[in-house]
């Protein structure tokens, strides 16, 4: 019985794995991990670790590793297919029907690495033949140490367009094909891909040669320096990342993952004892790299070259990465100084110099605002309008609505404050202090009157209304919220006024200026002003900010929220499962929300309430009997 990838991938999902290894293991918790002492060693002190998140146990002492199978065939005993039964009951699986078909797959698969793993102990075999002395020179002076070499297991591939095939004579000439070590021709004898080429083998998560990379010896017209493998049943290259079986290990230990563009830098970075390190192969980092590095690390560090290459190459897997973020799971960027390589940095500075550069990566968001910052010349009103869309078209690019909100709003607040710089002067207008009068900026009698029928009909939803009274308050916050204001306001017909002309009357202000929109005689006040601490009189001015832009935050997240619940329910009859689901989680999201209103509005209430507590203790005191 042939089982995929996929299915297999979907069992570990369902299963947790600590819950598997502490029926006959005591564990304990060890912040989002559990620990033991190794079931499969003695030892008294534990270096036995079990990550759910991650789905492996790894132990520090024995090396012992595996999922959620492995523990079942390892330390219960049981047979594959036994193992794989009982976990699928338990996840409430049906096991797929035999595939006949799927087991030739299975089977081939399994005979091709037969071919490369040959293909691997040949070419080693031929770096230490006189016909490798080239080879060896060129390795020796790269400088890698003898450890190093044999880890990586370097070969040579003579030039010779038959010295491979003769090599391996005892497998058949279309299993050299469809492993990818010969190439077909149809008009001419076959031939080895590889000639005079120093040799790298490419592994599997579980350490097994699927691939091959060379390096051409020598500089030749039209030939390519570096050759991988081509697709084949056993390799993918758009899903298979380089050292990724010892970088694994590795990052266990250090909590982090370096992702570089060629396996010569991952293998500079091990011989300079960094060994979290891992590259792709011949290709941008693809969707499925990303989710592979997730699964090893919250936040892989990405390194590129310091050049323009490496600039486009590091905003390739940005934007790749963009649809994908999720909570808790980012990218991290590291710029190497211009016409270095880490093998370079290495040798002039140390490794050192590299660590520091690995120790203060940027942010994805940084990075992307750098790079669009930097992209065209900037000189005009046109031009900085032309930044702001490409920005907010990184950020339509996110799925997860709760991060691409905040990215939204961050990247504003950058744009904001490189677009209109705060100005130290006025231009000839005194700032405004407290309590000297000033007239509304532009506020003729016809925006008055509309502006006072729109507050009217924003008062009565309480929060929108205060909101509106808020930011007449504190002008200088009106531009950070205007993107978010203006697409709600095409949606509640009744703000869309007060928040035009809010947008209109802001614009007559000096950017920064803290001169509140004096609103005329008459106008809707909120319910209650004292509900709201950027409505009341005496907060500090920060906290007011602060409150006021969560209070934007509530008043676009509740129609929002609305909308997600009515769309989920309509989808109960197509999708009753995952409705559901979506359903749950959108409860509690606007549970959430009710929290945090019911916070910003209680705040007030409970102070008082304590006010009048305290007036009455006082007060009873005051009048109680007295003794002597």
């Amino acid at each position: 019985m042939a089982l995929s990838p996929q299915w297999l991938d979907e069992l570990r999902s369902r299963v947790t794995l600590s819950s598997v290894i502490m029926r006959t293991t005591k564990l304990q918790r060890a912040g989002r991990e559990w620990k033991a002492c190794c079931p499969f060693h003695d030892e008294k002190t534990p270096s036995f670790t079990v990550s759910d998140e991650k789905g492996f146990y790894h132990c520090f002492g024995c090396g012992a590793h595996g999922d959620v199978i492995r523990w079942m065939t390892d330390q219960r005993g049981l047979p594959f297919m036994d193992a794989v039964k009982e976990l699928a009951a338990e996840a409430g699986m049906e096991v797929p029907a035999p595939d006949p078909r799927a087991a030739q797959r299975a089977e081939k698969r399994a005979s091709l690495v037969d071919v490369t793993e040959a293909a691997q102990q040949w070419f080693v075999q031929q770096l230490a033949s006189d016909a490798g002395a080239r080879a060896r020179e060129y390795l020796a002076s790269r400088g890698f140490p003898a450890a190093i070499l044999r880890e990586f297991g370097f070969g040579y591939a003579p030039d010779n367009k038959q010295a491979l095939k003769a090599g391996l004579a005892n497998f058949d000439e279309a299993m050299l094909v469809e492993s990818g070590m010969r190439i077909e021709t149809e008009e001419r004898e076959h031939y080895d891909r590889f000639r005079d080429r120093v040799m790298l083998p490419i592994q599997d998560m579980r350490g097994r040669v699927i691939a091959f990379g060379g390096r051409i010896l020598g500089k030749r017209e039209g030939v390519a320096k570096y050759l991988n493998s081509p697709d084949t049943p056993l390799f993918d290259k758009g899903r298979t990342l380089y050292n990724i079986h010892r970088a694994g290990p590795a990052s266990r230990k250090t909590d982090r993952m370096v992702v570089v563009e060629g396996y010569m830098d991952v293998i500079a970075l091990a011989a300079a004892g960094i060994e979290d390190a891992v590259a792709p192969l011949g290709t941008a980092l693809t969707e499925t790299q990303i989710g592979l590095l997730w699964r090893m690390v919250d936040a892989p560090v990405l390194c590129f070259d310091g050049d323009a290459a490496g600039q486009r190459a590091a905003m390739r897997a940005v934007t790749r990465a963009l649809p994908l973020l999720r909570p808790g799971k980012t990218l991290r960027i590291v710029q190497l100084p211009s016409g270095l390589d880490p093998d370079d940095l290495i040798r002039e500075k140390g490794r050192g110099a590299m660590e520091q550069l690995l120790d203060r990566p940027a942010s994805m968001l940084d990075t992307l605002w750098q790079y669009e910052l930097a992209a065209e010349p900037l000189g005009s009103p046109e031009a900085k309008a032309g930044l702001k869309a490409r920005l907010l078209e990184h950020v339509d690019a996110i799925e997860d609505q709760d991060i691409r909100a905040l990215y939204r709003r961050e990247l504003l607040d950058k744009f904001s404050a490189y677009a209109f710089p705060r100005r130290e002067k006025f231009g000839g207008k005194q700032p405004w202090k407290k309590g000297a009068p000033q007239p509304a900026p532009g506020l003729t009698p016809d925006a008055a009157r509309r502006l006072k029928q729109a507050s009217g009909a924003a008062s009565k939803t309480g929060l929108a209304s205060a909101v509106v009274h808020g930011l007449a308050r504190h002008p200088d916050q009106i531009d950070r919220h205007a993107d978010v204001l203006s697409r709600f306001a095409e949606q509640d017909q009744s703000l869309a006024p007060a928040i035009d002309f809010l947008l209109d009357a802001a614009e007559t202000l000096e950017h920064g200026g803290d001169s509140p929109i004096l609103l005329p005689d008459g106008l809707v006040a909120p319910p209650d002003e004292t509900r709201f601490a950027f409505l009341r009189e005496g907060t500090d001015p920060k906290a007011a900010r602060d409150a006021l832009a969560e209070a934007v935050s509530l008043l676009v997240e509740r129609p929002a929220l609305d909308a997600a619940l009515l769309a989920a329910t309509a989808r109960f009859e197509t999708d009753p499962e995952g409705a559901f689901a979506e359903q749950q989680r959108l409860l509690k999201r606007k549970l959430d929300f009710e929290r945090r209103l019911g916070q910003m509005v209680g705040e007030r209430a409970a102070s008082a309430a304590r006010s009048d507590s305290d007036g009455r203790s006082a007060q009873a005191a005051s009048s109680g009997p007295k003794t002597d």
